[in-house]
């Protein structure tokens, strides 16, 4: 049984909640913390959606301290994640995290707890992710490398880690006007996407906890821990979600082959970013050009997962 509390996001999706709560059986945690937003009262049939979602807590089986931190109200994305973690760090000092259409591999758990160890005291690491998304592409020989971009399909982290964690972002108009992320990206175009990420985010535009989250850690300087190969499928994707409102064909990072983890874990020799690594997903998940969302649609209409 998993000693590490888990913290389930969950919101109006009953089915994916059940599908997620199924992986998570497989490795009964002994602590379940689960957040819940609220229902918008401006879209018919929400309130019964979010009731069932909350149902599903009932179909546990196994020996669990269920821990809840439900919202009357509808607080939105970024409110209702970000409070849910500061209650979530307030109880705990370490936690997996999985919003309600994530299906990790099983063995994520075993090694987002061993790595929660291993870099416990290490302030230069702020999360243990799931998600890799170089599709196939060999980066490293050992189980994870360290990377500039965290993620939130799936992943852990610390109370050291998270209480960086800054909703009123305070820091941008200085890191903005002193143009500080080019000291972070070394590149101009990832310093103009991240600029317009950050200020249409700061300015209230973007509902965002994980931009946030992002500007957080590096302003601490931080990195994340990426595995080798891929850990998590997003199952979500569609008219229903929040932000991934696409259609899983026209995403090739919709439900994504997962990987098993083995062991023992082989750890990098150096705490230092994948500089090639985080290049390619800078310029394929996050800002990819012309030419790279070509090949992308192309590969998608041959039936390949690969970019």
């Amino acid at each position: 049984m998993l000693q590490v509390p888990v913290c389930l996001l969950i919101f109006n999706r009953p089915e994916l909640t059940r599908k997620t709560l199924e992986v998570v059986r497989q490795t009964k945690p002994t602590t379940l913390m689960v957040v819940a937003d609220g229902h918008r009262p401006n879209r018919a049939g929400e309130t019964e959606k979010c009731e069932e979602t909350r149902q599903v807590l009932n179909e546990i089986d196994w020996d669990c301290k269920i821990i809840k931190n439900y919202s009357d109200v509808n607080l939105g994305c970024a409110k209702r994640v970000s409070s849910g973690l500061d209650w979530t760090f307030s109880l705990t000092d370490r936690a997996v995290i999985l919003e309600d259409d994530c299906l990790v591999n099983s063995t994520f758990f075993d090694f987002a707890a061993r790595l929660l160890d291993y870099h416990s005291e290490d302030q230069r690491v702020m999360s243990i992710c799931a998600q890799n998304v170089q599709f196939g592409r060999e980066r490293t020989n050992d189980s994870y490398y360290f990377s500039l971009y965290q993620h939130c399909w799936g992943w852990a982290t610390w109370q050291r880690a998270w209480q960086h964690f800054d909703f009123e972002m305070s820091l941008w108009p200085e890191v903005r006007d002193k143009n500080l992320l080019f000291e972070i990206l070394k590149s101009p175009r990832a310093v103009k996407y991240w600029t317009h990420i950050f200020q249409s985010t700061y300015s209230g535009k973007i509902d965002s906890w994980y931009y946030r989250w992002m500007f957080a850690c590096w302003m601490q300087n931080g990195l994340s821990i990426l595995p080798a190969r891929n850990m998590v499928s997003k199952i979500g994707f569609g008219e229903d979600a929040t932000h991934t409102t696409t259609s899983a064909e026209n995403s090739q990072h919709a439900a994504m082959t997962t990987s098993s983890m083995e062991l023992p874990l082989r750890h990098p020799p150096h705490i230092v970013q994948h500089a090639k690594a985080d290049r390619f997903e800078q310029d394929t998940l996050f800002d990819p050009n012309y030419i790279t969302r070509a090949r992308s649609k192309l590969f998608r209409l041959l039936g390949k997962r690969n970019i």
